[in-house]
């Protein structure tokens, strides 16, 4: 990946989290994430809030996507919002997708929002996720 003009604690937090990417462990997660971190998925109509639900949704998506690799990166002129596109498989479905990740100043993640197609591919991914955490992401929303 080409060198981002990042904020010093975003990029340090960016590289952390492209190293739990690559090495398949997402331990560290909690670390990197605000206490009051929003996931946003492609699903759902509302956000899904708080650290230990973003960090659920995320190992869970981990394990689900088989052939996970990401491909570019974009960042914001302000140095706190970066753009990763990616590719992943998921029950047979090839897809692309984006994450858009916003850091604050401490390089804590505060928003998480994901965006998936083709549609097949999000209906893929919607079903797996659904059938593993649908029950916990609907109480996490009560």
């Amino acid at each position: 990946m080409s060198a981002l003009n990042l904020h010093p604690k975003a990029a340090e937090s960016l590289t952390l989290w492209h190293a739990m990417i690559r090495t398949g462990n997402l331990q560290a997660l909690p670390e990197l994430l605000d206490p009051q971190a929003i996931f946003r998925s492609p699903m759902a109509h509302t956000p899904y809030p708080g650290a230990a639900v973003v960090s659920m949704i995320l190992n869970t998506v981990f394990d689900v996507f088989e052939n996970f690799e990401y491909h570019r990166e974009l960042a914001t002129a302000d140095g706190l919002n970066v753009v990763l596109e990616f590719s992943a498989n998921v029950g047979g479905k090839a897809l692309k997708g984006i994450d858009m990740i916003r850091f604050d100043e401490q390089g804590k993640i505060v928003e998480f929002e994901v965006m998936v197609r083709p549609l097949s591919g999000l209906q893929a991914l919607g079903a797996e996720m659904g059938s593993r955490l649908g029950a916990y992401l609907a109480a996490s929303k009560a």
